[in-house]
């Protein structure tokens, strides 16, 4: 007599009603287009909040009310920053902080926008006797919009020995009437800082505002 069988029955199922779970969620790539002098510019907010801001003069913090409309109504020059370009970022806050007082006499301001803020910041400004002023975009919400820096197209991409992922060194020159009039975006540091284009283009937006002034006054008389 034969010995009987030991089997051992499944269900049947479709296969169709297999679902796929990928081990990755899927990002889409979208390559950094950073916005352009002559482009709309970006719709951002500065906030208020005295924890954002931080102003040094000679490299010793000073303390003071945020002046917000003061800053926007001139020609304002922007420089984005992280510490993390290293020598890089350490020169573009050297080249910035040279042209300053020049941009103040040509009617505009100047400010540096980064994500990082802390004793590492305040250490590199000491050390180098910089007086500048800084606006802390800790989540690069701003970075983003002006297209300088994305989570889909990390910097790590581009640079070597940069493993954060950080806003590209940019500066742009901003006019009160809100256009964009110049931009410096230097991918591979191979470019003179452009200091003389910077000034002109801040003269340039403030002859624009007091042309934009003058008829505004003429108009309402």
């Amino acid at each position: 007599m034969l010995a009987a069988l030991n089997i051992t029955r499944y269900p049947s199922f479709d296969i169709s009603e297999i679902i796929p779970e990928p081990d990755f969620a899927f990002k889409p790539f979208e390559a950094l287009r950073p916005v352009k002098g002559g482009d709309i510019l970006p719709d951002f907010l500065l906030q208020k909040e005295n924890t954002k801001w931080q102003q040094f003069f000679n490299g010793a913090e000073i303390h003071g009310p945020v002046l917000l409309n003061q800053l926007l109504n001139k020609p304002l020059v922007i420089g984005f920053y992280s510490q993390h370009w290293q020598q890089y970022g350490l020169n573009l806050l050297q080249q910035l902080n040279a042209v300053q007082y020049q941009v103040k006499a040509a009617g505009g301001n100047l400010l540096i926008i980064s994500p990082e803020k802390g004793r590492a910041l305040e250490k590199i400004v000491w050390d180098h006797n910089l007086s500048l002023s800084f606006y802390f975009d800790k989540d690069k919400e701003i970075a983003e919009k002006f297209r300088i820096y994305s989570e889909s197209d990390p910097i790590w991409h581009k640079f070597s020995g940069i493993d954060t992922n950080v806003p590209l060194l940019a500066t742009y020159v901003i006019s009160p009437a809100g256009q964009l009039e110049y931009d410096h975006i230097d991918p591979d540091f191979s470019k003179v800082f452009p200091s003389k284009d910077i000034i002109s283009a801040v003269q340039r937006a403030g002859a624009q505002n007091s042309k934009i002034r003058n008829i505004s006054g003429s108009i309402g008389r």
